[in-house]
């Protein structure tokens, strides 16, 4: 699995939420509304979710082991600090 696209489709300077992504896999499958998250240990994803009829929520896409959310969280991130910088200037 190769992430071929990142898009940081929106930006916010106030709450925990930073940005909303999209990315593309292998050029053929996108996510969208992955988000950029501020917690106590620094910035994270959360994976696109959906609130079920309990009140929980439930991701609706997300990687099957902790190898590949590492290598997206890290690739997701990169590209925030990236559009951060562009913004910024």
């Amino acid at each position: 699995m190769t992430i071929t696209d990142v898009r940081v489709r929106k930006f916010s300077k106030e709450g925990k939420m930073k940005a909303v992504v999209s990315i593309t896999i292998d050029g053929e499958f996108v996510v969208h509304d992955i988000k950029v998250i501020e917690g106590e240990k620094g910035l994270f994803i959360a994976m696109p979710s959906r609130k079920t009829a309990e009140g929980e929520y439930r991701d609706i896409a997300h990687p099957i082991n902790s190898e590949t959310r590492q290598q997206m969280q890290d690739i997701i991130l990169t590209e925030y600090e990236k559009a951060i910088q562009t913004t910024e200037e």
